[in-house]
């Protein structure tokens, strides 16, 4: 029988509802224990209760932590796969981060939960035992990192959140799940390469995502370069275009040798240079912004973070972004 480790780091799935406030506080992640002689049947499980956070709380120096946690596990010839509990706020990038830099073959599996603990119809239990069952089996080999949830299996890179409080909130807009459970099964709909791996790192501190909306000005463009920062993302419109009073603050960054990496406020779709207005997306990729290839802007702040690691050139950033896998 496979051997999982399983690092618990908070969120819902480790909440109750207060019966009095009927608020959501921390409690920990004693009732996961309740759901192990479920999980028994799928894997030898090996908890390991890493930090206890709500996920607004979890910043890419946790991730980075968590990584850490996690390829540990990974190097001891024992273990088969790990699986992270997480909250569900920042549950994307921090299985975006662990795609993008623990190494090896072995499965990473992302898992949380939308209701707590003693809630009717709570999510965390089934979610934990699924994401043991894909851990554990052998065609999650060589995918990097998967989130797991609602009885379907997502990658990394394409999963995103989208529905405050529904159980069925991750989606992958752009190609669907690449896998789902049964009670008795577990299959992959599509094969996945996995992302570029990057060098595990703490992240780049003082990556700016701004987001463009009708009319919006260089304000926060400015703020950013006024307080350092090391790279912006721009969430542009439509197929990556600028409201004009955008433009002197970016031209501003763009001059000094700060990395642009520009992405849609659109859930799916690429940004390209077919605009040659002011503003439009040729002026942009003439002045040396970095094209995002389908990430949505705070996945491509986590892979900005991670690939100033190895390079500063836009080039050399641009191929990064530019890519969807690495050839194998």
């Amino acid at each position: 029988m496979k051997r999982i480790a399983v690092i618990t780091t908070g969120g819902t799935i480790a909440m109750a509802e207060d019966e009095k406030t009927h608020s959501l506080k921390p409690k920990g992640s004693e009732a996961l224990q309740s759901v192990l002689p479920v999980v028994s049947r799928h894997a030898q499980v090996e908890m390991d209760h890493f930090c206890n956070l709500p996920s607004p709380h979890i910043t890419p120096e946790w991730m980075y932590r968590i990584g850490e946690r996690v390829t540990s596990h990974l190097q001891r010839d024992e273990i088969d796969g790990v699986v992270v509990t997480h909250g569900t706020d920042t549950l994307e990038e921090t299985a975006f981060f662990l795609d993008l830099t623990v190494p090896g073959e072995k499965p990473v599996v992302v898992t949380g939960a939308m209701r707590s603990q003693n809630e009717l119809g709570a999510d965390g239990p089934l979610n934990l035992v699924n994401a043991v069952r894909t851990a554990a089996h052998p065609g999650a080999w060589g995918k990097g990192t998967l989130v797991v949830f609602n009885d379907e299996i997502h990658a990394a890179r394409q999963v995103t959140k989208t529905h405050t409080s529904n159980v069925a909130t991750f989606r992958s807009p752009a190609q669907g799940p690449i896998g789902s459970l049964t009670k008795k099964d577990l299959v992959f709909h599509q094969s996945l390469k996995r992302s570029r791996l990057f060098p595990q790192l703490p992240p780049t501190d003082r990556i700016h995502l701004i987001k463009a909306a009708a009319g919006t000005d260089d304000l926060f463009i400015r703020a950013a370069l006024d307080s350092g920062t090391n790279g912006l993302v721009l969430e542009a419109l439509g197929q990556g275009n600028l409201p004009p009073a955008m433009l002197p603050a970016l031209k501003e960054a763009l001059d000094r040798g700060i990395p642009a990496v520009l992405v849609s406020r659109c859930y799916n779709g690429f940004v390209e240079d077919s605009y040659g207005y002011k503003g439009g997306g040729k002026q942009l990729k003439d002045w040396g912004m970095i094209f995002s290839n389908g990430l949505n802007g705070q996945k491509a702040r986590i892979q900005l973070m991670v690939a100033l690691h190895v390079s500063r050139e836009p080039a050399v950033l641009q191929s990064f972004f530019s890519e969807h896998y690495d050839e194998q």
